[in-house]
């Protein structure tokens, strides 16, 4: 039903039941349920707590990696302490795909509670030491989540990241190679400055003796050396750019053309140009990045012009892309063939694309003197085209053309003025009429004709048209008043009435300025300076000229505004930092691998990670793994595309025979052979089964090998279910005395857990309950479902109504210009389930920058908390900004007064919550309703008769009216009289549950039961006017 895409949710409560199974393959389904719905049935799934804290502890490396994957996906916050525990402890086991997983739930773990971040550093900071391929790319992108400021944890591990980088699986490598750019943007000199440097040099001599002289010129003539570890980042990146990734080849093309020497940058443009051959959305991606390296470095891909030539199947956002690139190489060798190009583009259908080619031929023409006078011949010519838009497009290219070629004005201005009769495109009409006015000296006969004609269609024009005949009758009245004096007046009268206020005003300006009279100020004697001063030509202009500010490759340089976690990358360092904190010894490293491996063993034998059958089965491991290491070696060169696998296994090989005769060495190899089980994935599919006969040990540590993706550890499930049917009784008798007597063991081992093993007992016993303040009534009524197989269920639904009003937190005089409003948005809080969610609007309604705006002290009643929102660096004059506040009421409408303040001022607010806004709608059947409303009766009901507006007796109306007062879910009702409303609160989750039974006449009884008797009372009385009103 999942991967259908239906909605399996309802079954949660049967499936939940399911995750203490001890069949591994429905084990490993209910986790991938658990992991999809996890999120929306918090409290059900805190019942699996103790399950996987104990899978975290089982054999198999995939049941305990998907433990952890589970467990880091249930976002609760009072479960924070056992994912940080879990993490500490998957991050030194075993098997390396399990770290992969620790790595991956630090960041969920960060996501749900940043507070736990130093203690996640130490984690991450461990996991960096990992040589294992499969962790590297996970960990990086959990630095880069937690702590992508924490340079110095990348110190010691920037060579091994180096070298491992061809290894790594794909999208790693992407991470990898993005962090390894920001670092290396602060640890090494500029490849690029050297020339600059030797001028400044020879600048500073002239003042210097002779044999000064000498021995600076020796200096001087020293080529750039590049630091060695800047050297191994590009050398082992560059095998990279033959990746069949997309997103790899352009990591390496973005780190070359941000790292690189300019004289190596080149090798990269091949590789982009092979993406061309991909689907439209990647060559989209690299054709932008390709158009900001054009501008800067034309000759990277002057070799590959025709590459770039627009194909008539591409769209149009590919068209244009290429058009750009085309527009930035041209140079005057090849412009002849552009030009050629481009007037094919513009016979194009797509008229988009044929008016951005228009466009491009106007850069060309400004960009290159020598084919201006062509590009503008060809232009005019345009004018006479079928199509309008061509034309338009054309007028407004030419407009721009003739400011830089004054020579031309004339002729081409009168060819224009007489399209105006055919031309209707209003940003074409406008660029006529400024050109006439701006030029009507040149063309004394033809403007005020021109004039005349846009006086008679004066009011049909579109406002723009209008303003620049305004502009026109203006420069016309000042050079040629006697033909055009009544004209103007007669254009000035009509916009003195039109309907849009920028032309009203414009007139007003317009005729005090031209026409002097006695209330004419002193500007009106310079009206000629002002209306014909010579305007400054336009730059025409790549719009990917600025793009470069951007890292190339990222979301911000595609859409050319910084994006929600983009990291900038720092300015080159002068003088480069001390290079010895990058020195390590692999050895030393080794040791203190396996020495760790030896104290942890010999410290805690009572307390081993592993069952002694496991420990025992990792030995036979070691012996297989050994005898048959060359085998695999012979069979993996044979296999196409293994030569990154060999690599790792034959390497792990050479360490684990060089300290074969320690002790300390066999710890360590041990370790080496999980990881070396992991680079030939294909070769122990094979053998998998045979050895699981052999020993029933080895078949969990064997099991490590297939886990490079999560396809093939799908595919091992059936062979693993197998070899587990083989096991001895012995042991799996064993297993069962740990399932079925956890309470004896948690004493001992000291686990943080949740829900108290003693109350958590198997599912034929009654189920011992917990406290309120962790699970509601609600919750219980599901409980019981999962041991008495009862249908109900009572489910937190989204609210029927969300309220736009808002309410006034804080007046902008009362706050020196800061207004706030808030509204209640009935959503679930993502601060806590307890807390109710409000939105905050800030508005800056002065005309400063308001800076550090946030919320101070708090003075709340007792049990009452707040989650404020991050401090707002600054706001601009007239923004607003929305942010969300989460306040746990405790159930009572008392008032949550705290300080909003800024850089400068405190101000005291307070919110004041409505009792409807303490609820969140639930959804029930009718029959369970009446069932939950039979025990709560007498002190838990309050009732009252009502009189109903006349206009509120219909079904819709009624229920529109209580879910707009209250958030309150609505029950299905088979009475038309009766109508049922339900809901819990948000801090104590206790049912409210509301009748509204109409009488004969317009009377109504109200009755409203809840284990909370005040706020019943409360609502209820905030009820009655709603209803009884009009």
């Amino acid at each position: 039903m999942i991967a259908k895409g239906k909605n399996a949710s309802e079954l949660f409560p049967a499936v939940v039941k399911n995750v203490a199974s001890k069949n591994i393959e429905i084990k490993k389904l209910v986790y991938v349920y658990l992991m999809r719905y996890a999120e929306e049935q918090q409290d059900l799934a805190l019942l699996s707590i103790s399950t996987f804290q104990r899978a975290l502890k089982d054999p198999n490396q995939l049941i305990r990696a998907s433990a952890l994957r589970v467990l880091s996906s249930i976002r609760v916050p009072i479960i924070v302490p056992i994912m940080m525990l879990a993490i500490k402890e998957a991050s030194a086991d075993l098997s390396p795909y399990v770290r992969k997983n620790a790595a991956h739930a630090i960041q969920k773990l960060y996501s749900l509670d940043p507070e736990q971040k130093e203690m996640l550093i130490e984690v991450i900071e461990k996991l960096l030491k990992d040589k294992s391929t499969l962790v590297a790319g996970s960990v990086v992108m959990a630095f880069e989540e937690v702590c992508p400021d924490r340079i110095d944890l990348i110190h010691k591990n920037y060579r091994k990241l180096c070298n491992l980088l061809v290894d790594v699986e794909e999208w790693g490598q992407v991470v990898i190679i993005h962090m390894l750019t920001r670092y290396a943007r602060t640890q090494f000199v500029s490849p690029w400055k050297e020339d600059g440097v030797l001028d400044e040099d020879n600048e500073k001599d002239f003042y210097e003796s002779d044999e000064e002289q000498k021995k600076k010129d020796q200096k001087v003539k020293k080529p750039y050396a590049m630091d060695p570890d800047h050297r191994l980042l590009i050398r082992n990146t560059k095998p990279l750019l033959q990746s069949r990734n997309a997103a790899v080849v352009m990591a390496v093309a973005q780190l070359y053309w941000h790292l690189a020497p300019k004289s190596e940058a080149g090798i990269v443009s091949k590789s982009l140009v092979r993406l061309l051959r991909s689907n439209r959305e990647v060559q989209y991606i690299v054709l932008q990045n390709i158009a900001t390296m054009s501008i800067q470095r034309k000759g990277m891909f002057e070799p590959y012009l025709k590459s770039f030539y627009v194909r008539s199947t591409d769209p149009t956002m590919i068209k244009t892309s290429k058009l750009e690139i085309l527009t930035n190489l041209a140079n005057e060798a090849n412009i002849s063939t552009l030009l050629r190009e481009f007037q094919t583009y513009v016979k194009s259908q797509d008229k988009q694309f044929a008016a951005a080619t228009i466009q491009a031929i106007g850069r060309c023409a400004t960009n290159i003197s020598e084919v201006t006078d062509t590009c503008l011949n060809g232009l005019v010519c345009l004018l006479s085209n079928r199509d309008e838009i061509v034309v338009a497009e054309s007028v407004v290219v030419i407009k721009k053309l003739l400011q830089t070629q004054p020579a031309h004005h004339g002729e081409i201005i009168k060819h224009m003025a007489k399209l105006l009769d055919t031309i209707t495109v209003p940003v074409a009409r406008a660029s006529i009429l400024w050109l006439t006015g701006e030029y009507c000296e040149r063309v004394p006969k033809i403007a005020p004709d021109v004039l005349r004609k846009m006086a008679k269609s004066f009011t049909n024009e579109d406002d723009l048209v209008k303003l620049q005949i305004l502009n026109l009758g203006a420069k016309l009245y000042l050079t040629n008043s006697k033909q055009t004096k009544l004209l103007t007046q007669y254009i000035l009268n009509l916009s003195k009435y039109d309907q849009s206020y920028d032309i009203r005003d414009r007139t007003r300006f317009i005729r005090q300025l031209i026409v002097p009279n006695e209330k004419s100020g002193a500007l009106s004697k310079y009206a000629k300076k002002i209306f014909l001063a010579q305007k400054p030509a336009p730059l025409l202009e790549s719009p990917f000229k600025d793009r470069d500010r951007f890292q190339l490759g990222t979301l911000s340089h595609t859409l050319n505004t910084k994006a929600i976690g983009y990291l900038e990358l720092s300015n080159w360092p002068e003088v480069a930092p001390d290079p010895s904190v990058r020195n390590v010894e692999v050895i030393e490293l080794g040791k203190e691998w396996s020495v760790a491996l030896g104290k942890a063993k010999k410290e805690k034998p009572t307390e081993k990670f592993y069952s002694d059958s496991e420990e025992e089965s990792a030995s036979t491991t070691d012996t297989e793994s050994e005898s048959t290491s060359e085998s695999e070696k012979e069979k993996n060169e044979k296999e196409e595309g293994s030569s990154m696998e060999n690599s790792e296994s034959s390497s792990s090989e050479e360490l684990s025979d060089s300290e074969s005769e320690s002790k300390e060495g066999t710890a360590k190899k041990k370790f080496k052979t999980t990881e070396e089980s992991d680079s030939d994935e294909t070769e122990k599919k094979t053998k998998l089964i045979s050895k699981k006969r052999k020993s029933s040990g080895s078949s969990d540590s064997e099991s490590v090998s297939t886990e490079e993706n999560s396809s093939d550890s799908e595919s091992e499930s059936d062979s693993e279910s197998d070899a587990e049917s083989r096991k001895p009784k012995n042991a799996a008798a064993s297993k069962r005395k740990e399932m079925v007597m956890p309470e004896k063991k948690a004493p001992t081992k000291q686990d943080v857990s949740l829900l108290d093993l003693d109350d958590f007992n198997p599912v034929s016993t009654p189920v011992a309950f917990p406290t309120p303040a962790i699970l509601s009534p609600s919750l219980v009524a599901d409980l019981e479902g999962l041991s008495l197989s009862r249908s109900s269920v009572i489910d937190v639904s989204s609210p029927m109504f969300v309220p736009m009003k808002t309410h006034e937190l804080l007046h902008r005089m009362s706050g020196k210009g800061l207004a706030a409003y808030y509204h209640f948005s009935r959503q679930p809080c993502i601060y806590g389930d307890q807390m109710v969610s409000v939105q905050v609007t800030l508005t800056n309604t002065t005309d400063q920058k308001l800076e550090n705006i946030h919320i101070g002290e708090r003075k709340l009643p007792a049990g009452m908390k707040m989650h404020v929102f991050n401090p707002i660096e600054f706001l601009e004059p007239e923004e607003s900004i929305t942010v969300s506040v989460g306040i746990d009421f405790c159930d009572s409408t008392q008032t949550a007064s705290f300080q909003l303040c800024t850089k400068e001022d405190h101000f005291s607010v307070n919110i004041q919550p409505p009792v409807g806004e303490l609820l969140l709608p639930v959804t029930m059947s009718e029959k369970d309703f009446k069932t939950e409303q039979g025990m709560l009766t007498g002190m838990n009901e309050t009732s009252a008769t009502i009189t109903v507006a006349p206009q509120n007796s219909t079904r819709l109306v009624l229920l529109e009216k209580v879910v707009k007062a209250a958030n309150l879910g609505v029950v299905p009702s088979g009475q038309d009289n009766i109508h049922r409303f339900a809901a819990k609160t948000v801090h104590s989750g206790s049912l409210m549950l509301v009748t509204v039974e109409l009488k004969e006449g317009s009377t109504a009884q109200l009755i409203i039961n809840t284990e909370k008797p005040v706020i019943g009372s409360v609502l209820l009385r905030e009820l009655k006017p709603v209803l009884s009103q009009g």
